[in-house]
């Protein structure tokens, strides 16, 4: 049987509070569907205090690959698969993660939450349910869904990179519930559509200390290009938290000077952070007030299908 290797960057203490505890609580890495048992000797993903993956304990996780012919029970630990699910059918939807998009969507009522925020998957409550699939994060939750299969629980973990893969993965989804993945990818090719010529050249900032920023190798870099933004931080490389986001420090962001700045809400209220730093005033993105504001889920974490819309409708207007 073919197996997939991933491998779980270590991240270091120092950078915890700002930006990665929402960041891996709320399941970022969401690419490919990768259904299967993990290997009872891959190492251990622990958690640590408001952190879902320890650097101390992160390491290589094997996943053998496997098909699922149909799934009528599904447990969702990340908030895009919840969505996903209860859009292609919200009947087979039994259990979903407790996260702040999805829990005053009125389509969740009801339906038993099996983890907290920033906590670890409930597993009892999830055997309970008696699910034929569990759908969770690679690299996050890689220590519950291993227990899972453990106790003979079919496991997938999902890492959503670029658009191919959100593609890829409501497909393969849909063909698991037998369900049509078409109403789905047609609000993807609408996102799409009408996307202006730009000239424009943009930082994305997620966090302040440290600056970081989204590459080419993440989600909202490869979203970045899809609305012909230009990415300044697109090919760099360097020493960073996890891949596919790079440090800047202020003297790099001065140097790039971009024609528009967009700062990430991660509820730390970084904008007014950002404003204090002594750099800021420097930009023409500031000195223009091109300097826009988005919500984490949408381009940073995908989160749901109308934070991904949210996020078009926003970068589509930054010229």
């Amino acid at each position: 049987m073919n197996t997939k290797i991933e491998k779980v960057k270590a991240i270091p203490q120092r950078y915890c509070k700002t930006f990665l505890v929402g960041l891996f609580a709320s399941g970022l890495a969401i690419g490919t569907l990768a259904c299967g048992r993990t290997d009872s000797n891959a190492g251990d993903v622990s958690a640590v205090p408001d952190v879902a993956v320890s650097a101390e304990t992160a390491t290589e996780t094997t996943t053998e690959t496997a098909t699922i012919e149909t799934a009528e029970r599904i447990v969702a630990l990340t908030s895009l698969s919840a969505d996903l699910v209860a859009t292609l059918d919200a009947d087979k939807l039994v259990g979903i993660p407790g996260s702040p998009i999805i829990e005053n969507d009125p389509r969740f009522a009801g339906i038993e939450v099996v983890s907290a925020e920033r906590g670890e998957p409930d597993l009892e409550k999830i055997v309970e349910l008696s699910p034929d699939l569990v759908i969770g994060a690679s690299g996050i939750q890689d220590k519950a869904l291993q227990r899972l299969s453990e106790l003979n629980v079919q496991t997938s973990t999902v890492d959503i990179n670029g658009w191919d893969d959100l593609r890829l993965f409501t497909q393969t989804l849909a063909a698991t519930m037998t369900a049509d993945p078409q109403p789905l990818l047609g609000r993807y090719d609408n996102c799409l559509a009408n996307v202006p010529e730009k000239q424009t050249s943009s930082l994305v900032l997620v966090s302040r200390q440290p600056l970081l920023s989204p590459n080419k190798s993440s989600w909202a870099g490869d979203f970045l290009d899809k609305m012909n933004i230009q990415n300044l931080a697109a090919d760099l490389q360097g020493e960073s938290p996890f891949e596919g986001y790079i440090t800047l420090s202020a003297e790099k962001v001065v140097e790039a000077d971009p024609d528009s700045l967009i700062v990430v809400d991660t509820r730390e209220n970084l904008l007014e952070q950002l404003k204090g730093e002594p750099f800021w005033s420097q930009l023409k993105a500031t000195q223009s007030d091109k300097v826009f504001t988005t919500e984490y889920f949408g381009l940073v974490n995908p989160g749901s299908v109308a934070s991904i819309e949210a996020a078009c409708t926003l970068l589509k207007q930054i010229d």
